[in-house]
């Protein structure tokens, strides 16, 4: 009769490990004896699984079948007695169903980690990178614990490992992603002129992951030269381990055209640039003027010392001209002095113009600046850059003086560019084809420095080379094996993308690309496409412009030579980021609605100029501020909508309106104020002053306009009606009762007959 004493409880396992519960039964004469029931039915201890000694129950190696309400039963001959229920519950751990794969992508590429985890209970799933739970901003886990990257970048190599835990037990699995970026030039070769027996090197610096192999071939060669190779005993040429060809003595032999290639697993790219090589005593420049001639002013009589510092090779002869004509050997006035000074005595005042130079102190002179480099050439222009002296002299450098010769054009040195205010500078109206040297010099208020080193010869582009001679036949089918691969673009600005290609099966037929790209968002269908040449055939990138913000744009290349035009590339998209609108909504209008007791307005508005949206419109937003915060009033509706009706405003307030239009940037700028206040009621229906324009009727129309003067009309007209139906109702009431009265009379009274007898009347009742 006395209870349990241990009732069982309550056990949780994860499938496959044991499970015990333990009871004790009440004492009883003789004393009771175990057995266990599992949901009111009694455990089957003949499965090897299950052991019960005493008041333990014991499952080994458990399984989800074995999950229920279990319950301890004590007999003996004088009877049952049950314990409290236990529940018994088994989980399974968690356990991959699909595990995450290593990876290896293109830089700019999007991947995927998938990962699947059942159990019971069903486990939570979580991103690792490097032991860091990855971030959301960066990275976007989709609701089937997708991992998914978005234009890769070098920074998301690593480990990633997927995490998935439930109440019993946690698994880990783990990939790795390699980012492959393709190879690209940081500097490439450009064409050079070198003297017979100098020494040229062409530079040629990639970058990649892994870091390219770079390796030179001269064009129509099968020998590949490559970094570090043990030089040759006799051989001029060498790589250097940062991939630059140096050639040594160099002989007119080796003018040609030189390949840089750059090869990895992402791909491969090639640049090639011309040697050529000119004679050392045909190609020599003109001699140069350190410090040329400038006028001076001397009293009669006295003696000039003229100066004048000239450079070249072989040694200059210096000669002084007056109006034209050689002064030397025809005045014993005039001599020529050490290092071609001129010096004249007796000084007479004569006109004309003589080419000397003032004397002043050499330090009042800028420094001369650096031996300029070439930093772009096209057929008629040639782009240098240049540092600064080491000193400016006596005061700042003002500008600079460019100079170039050339043997095709002039005998002598000509100045193509003068007040230069940078160190960077394009030269035009250049010959095409034509070789040129150039020089520079710094300008103060003192004068002029003396000129810079020559640069490297230098020969614009050619013209477009001529189709005469070409087998038609041939280019088409060159340019036709020619297979452009177009990166993921690169979007640099909110109106800039840049494009970048790599190509496979180079043709001697290439002239330049093509890069095609036109909208195909913001538009009912997409625009038609805009053409950006690129003319140097071994350019491996462009950046297209002054494109909309917000806008999706498709781009492809295309190679071309002349009239003949290649394959294009398959195509990519990229969407320029939007910035919030720059213009508030156009032609925004307030006003009134309803009657004059209405406190509702009506706000309408057009968008702002497409050309300032910056991007696609989501919604707008509208304000309407009260002379207090506690009046404001704000509403969001979406860029469909272009007019809202505002309610609940308050009489007598002055309210602020403006709206705004938003896109995925944020909020763009709020139009003007527009003010308006709601006239409250006794100055809309009673107002009979000057500034009244209403009529007595009129207002009595108003009136009678209102809400509740219906209302109230209806109501009384509903309780009239209510009124004659309940006196309609007593009244008929009232006659059936009357009715009722009379026909119960007529059938109830007794029958009087009276019948005439003898003598008298007799009564029959």
């Amino acid at each position: 009769r006395d209870d349990f004493r241990l009732n069982p409880t309550d056990v949780v396992v994860a499938a496959g490990e044991p499970a015990i519960m333990e009871c004790q039964p009440p004492r009883g004469h003789p004393e009771p004896t175990i057995f266990w029931k599992k949901d009111k039915i009694p455990v089957n201890d003949q499965d090897e699984r299950i052991t019960v000694r005493g008041g333990k129950l014991m499952i080994s190696n458990t399984k989800r079948s074995d999950a229920g309400m279990y319950v301890c039963v004590g007999t003996n001959m004088v009877g049952e007695r049950d314990s409290d229920p236990a529940e018994l519950t088994v989980f399974e751990r968690p356990i991959f169903i699909r595990r995450p794969i290593n990876q290896v992508v293109l830089e700019n590429d999007s991947v995927e980690f998938r990962c699947q985890v059942q159990g019971d209970p069903q486990p939570t799933v979580r991103w690792r990178k490097d032991d860091t739970d990855v971030a959301r901003g960066r990275y976007d886990i989709k609701e089937d614990n997708t991992l998914r990257i978005k234009r890769v970048s070098n920074g998301d190599e690593g480990t990633f490992t997927c995490v998935g835990e439930n109440r019993v037990g946690m698994v880990e699995a783990t990939a790795t992603l390699t980012v492959r970026a393709a190879p690209q030039f940081v500097v490439r070769p450009r064409d050079q002129i070198v003297a017979q027996g100098r020494t040229v090197t062409f530079p040629c610096v990639t970058k990649g992951n892994p870091q390219p192999a770079v390796f030179w071939q001269r064009e129509g060669s099968q020998n590949l030269l490559f970094p570090n190779q043990p030089p040759q005993p006799s051989s001029r040429f060498a790589v250097s381990s940062a991939g630059d060809l140096t050639i040594t003595n160099i002989q007119r032999s080796d003018a040609g055209y030189y390949i840089c290639q750059a090869l990895t697993v992402a791909g491969s790219i090639l640049a090639k640039a011309q040697l050529e090589v000119t004679d050392v005593l045909t190609d020599r420049p003109p001699p140069i003027i350190r410090q040329g001639p400038a006028n001076q002013t001397l009293g009669v009589d006295g003696t000039a010392l003229l100066k004048c510092q000239a450079t070249g090779d072989p040694i200059p002869t210096i000669s002084w001209l007056k109006d034209g004509v050689s002064l030397l050997g025809k005045d014993p006035r005039m001599s020529l002095q050490e290092l071609g000074s001129l010096q004249i005595k007796n000084i007479r005042v004569e006109s004309g113009a003589a080419t000397v130079n003032v004397k002043m102190d050499i330090d009042a002179l800028p420094g001369s600046p650096s031996k300029p480099q070439v930093a772009d050439v096209t057929k008629s222009t040639v782009t240098l850059s240049w540092l600064a002296g080491s000193h400016s002299g006596s005061s700042p450098v003002t500008s600079y003086v460019i100079e170039a010769f050339s043997q095709s054009v002039s005998n002598s040195w000509q100045t193509v560019a003068e007040h230069v205010k940078d160190t960077l500078h394009t030269v035009r109206g250049l010959r095409p084809n034509t070789i040129y040297l150039f020089m520079v010099r710094a300008v103060n208020s003192q004068g002029v420095s003396d000129p810079s080193q020559m640069s490297e010869p230098v020969r614009t582009q050619d013209i477009s080379p001529p189709a005469q001679g070409v087998d038609h036949r041939q280019v088409q089918r060159e340019l036709g094996e020619v297979i452009v691969r177009l990166h993921n673009p690169l979007v640099l600005t909110p109106s800039s993308i840049q494009v970048t290609w790599t190509v496979e099966r180079q043709s001697q037929f290439i002239q330049g690309y093509r890069v095609l790209f036109r909208q195909v968002s913001g538009l009912p269908s997409p625009s038609s496409w805009q053409v950006m040449e690129v003319k140097v055939p071994t350019e491996r990138s462009a950046v297209l412009n002054n494109l909309k913000k917000g806008i999706t744009y498709e781009m492809k290349v295309r190679p071309y030579f002349n009239e003949f035009q290649g394959i294009d590339s398959e195509s990519k998209t990229a969407r320029t980021t939007e910035e919030a609108p720059s213009a508030p909504p156009q032609s925004v209008t307030v006003m009134m609605v309803g009657n004059h007791n209405s406190t509702s307005i009506s706000v309408s508005w057009d968008p702002p100029p497409m050309e300032q949206q910056n991007g696609i419109i989501q919604e707008y937003k509208i304000w309407c501020l009260g002379n207090a915060s506690r009046f404001h009033i704000n509403k969001t509706v979406d860029a469909a909508i272009r007019s809202v009706v505002i309610g609940g405003l308050l009489p007598g307030v002055q309210y602020r309106v403006q709206v705004a239009a938003s896109t995925g940037a944020g909020v763009g700028v709020k139009s003007e104020p527009q003010p308006i206040i709601i006239r409250g009621r006794g100055d809309d229906i009673f107002m009979t002053g000057p500034g009244s324009n209403n009529s007595i009727t009129e207002q009595i129309t108003d009136v009678v306009k209102q809400p509740a003067f219906i209302a109230g009309i209806g109501g009384a007209c509903w309780v009239i009606l209510m009124g004659f139906s309940i006196w309609l109702y007593w009244r008929r009431k009232k006659r059936k009762g009357l009715s009722n009265y009379a026909v119960q009379s007529f059938t109830f009274t007794p029958a009087v007959t009276f019948q005439r007898v003898d003598g008298g009347i007799m009564s029959n009742g």
